[in-house]
């Protein structure tokens, strides 16, 4: 087990975007810094966010244009401000008068700026950046810029030089674009630079900063385009089956989530390398690291790219085994959480289970079934991270609400007939349990209910877009977790 899982922790599930202010989307910002400030306080020592990629259109992080780069709506721009590369009242004229900065806009005008009058030392530090990411950022940055030229289409349906990466078309778009380029780039540097500043405060706060891997990339993304080999296409780079998941707890039709499959011949062929240099990225940002869909590392659910809903695919066989022992092999015994919801199989639990991964306990799937029911708290062991629900959960309040009055009596039978409310007992009982880790969702410790849920699975509208507001932790709320954290030994 490794070290960091092995203590008794908790700690708060809360994505970034989620963070208070007066933007659309909460940042890396003073919000940030006060939230560390807030997990410090009550004794937390470990903030869970969503992946940080840059999204598409939908706003879903785990549907990102790169496996390795950093969304730019996290940039906070009053840092900027602060380097000393921009002014708040130097905006383009689109920007003016409107209630959101557009951050491109203004980062563009930072870099402008910084290729002027910038420190050498600074200079210095991006052009260090820029070699050391190169193996992923050089792609990434002129994949953005010919997306942009394209009308934000799909790579797919670019013109056929650029969409099979002819040697003439790359060179001359890299000479065309380059200005362009370059501030990608910079874009990614200030990204880069802000969260690592923020990660280092949380360290010497003694908070840990726990990250998730979408164990699929999107098929409109940097890493396809430039790495087609890695992933099941066809000699055009279409995709003949997709990724998803047949029928099950959140959805009767499955949940077809589009994505390609791996290549895994190739991948064993070169070490896993793609993986692996994937899994280098993600340490850097983050103490603790999440596997999300783990059960694909041993069998894939591959849907036929023609059927419109997830129930006609079947599983198949992934080399996960293999793809743990390189990564341990180069990486060492990393601090890994496997997200083992939904169909799992005697083979999938072998496969966490021999390489000693903790895996995820939801309470809320805990009082239907049986006694032998694997969330019942009583059935846990250690190497465990418990949660009340999760970002694709209802609130706690609003799955509560929801139970008939036979369930709500056997919950409460269970927990000891507590006097508390069915979800501040539920967290209680996360926080009792023997799991090393408790995490417990921000609507939770504020107590909302379902309009203030995450994501739906199987939907595409009004997801990914919750926030909540600094008078909603009361000093009353912050108080009562404080007490149970203390209580049940977890600071």
């Amino acid at each position: 087990m490794n070290e960091i899982l092995n203590k008794r922790r908790a700690g708060v599930l809360l994505h970034i975007t989620s963070l208070p202010g007066n933007k659309k989307s909460g940042d890396v910002g003073q919000d940030a810094y006060h939230f560390v400030d807030f997990l410090h306080n009550t004794g937390a020592t470990v903030w869970q966010t969503l992946p940080l990629g840059m999204t598409h259109n939908d706003g879903s992080p785990y549907q990102c244009l790169s496996a390795h780069a950093g969304n730019p709506d996290l940039i906070n721009i009053e840092g900027l401000v602060n380097k000393g590369w921009l002014q708040l009242s130097d905006r383009c004229e689109e920007c003016r008068g409107t209630a959101k900065f557009n951050k491109t806009c203004l980062v563009t005008k930072a870099f402008n700026y910084f290729l002027t009058y910038a420190e050498p030392s600074d200079k210095a530090t991006f052009a260090e950046f820029c070699e050391k990411k190169a193996f992923w950022l050089d792609d990434f940055a002129l994949f953005l810029a010919l997306r942009n030229e394209f009308n934000q289409n799909c790579w797919n349906q670019w013109p056929e030089s650029f969409k099979e990466r002819e040697a003439k078309a790359i060179k001359d778009a890299r000479n065309r674009l380059k200005a362009q380029i370059d501030c990608i780039k910079f874009e990614q540097y200030v990204f880069f630079q802000q969260w690592m500043a923020l990660k280092a405060y949380a360290n010497q706060k003694g908070v840990l900063l726990f990250g998730d891997i979408p164990i699929f990339v999107s098929y409109d993304s940097a890493d396809v385009w430039a790495n087609r080999e890695v992933f099941k296409l066809d000699d055009s780079g279409n995709m003949s089956v997709v990724a998803g998941v047949p029928p099950d707890y959140f959805s009767e039709t499955g949940q077809r989530w589009g994505n390609p499959h791996y290549n895994w011949t190739f991948l064993k062929k070169t070490g896993f390398n793609w993986w692996i240099e994937r899994m280098k990225t993600q340490l850097e940002q983050f103490d603790i690291l999440r596997i999300d869909h783990f059960r694909g590392l041993e069998a894939a659910w591959e849907i036929p790219a023609s059927e419109p809903t997830a129930q006609k695919g079947e599983w198949v066989t992934a080399p996960g085994k293999a793809l743990l022992k390189a990564i341990k092999r180069e990486l060492g015994s990393i601090p890994l959480v496997a997200e083992d919801l939904g169909i799992i199989t005697d083979e999938v639990e072998e496969l966490r289970d021999e390489f000693n991964l903790p895996g995820m306990k939801i309470l809320q799937f805990a009082f239907g079934g049986d006694h032998d029911n694997p969330y019942l708290p009583d059935n846990y062991e250690r190497n465990c991270v418990v949660y009340t629900g999760t970002h694709d959960n209802d609130t706690t309040l609003g799955w509560s609400k929801q139970l008939r009055d036979d369930e709500r009596k056997y919950i409460y039978d269970y927990l000891g007939n507590p006097a508390a409310s069915l979800h501040c007992a539920l967290i209680q009982a996360a926080l009792a349990s023997v799991a090393n880790l408790a995490i417990i969702p921000m609507q939770d410790i504020l107590e909302l209910d379902s309009a203030h849920r995450m994501n739906t699975p199987g939907t595409t509208e009004g997801n990914w877009q919750w926030r909540f507001q600094w008078d909603q932790l009361s000093s009353e709320r912050a108080n009562r977790l404080a007490y149970l954290i203390n209580l049940f030994n977890r600071n």
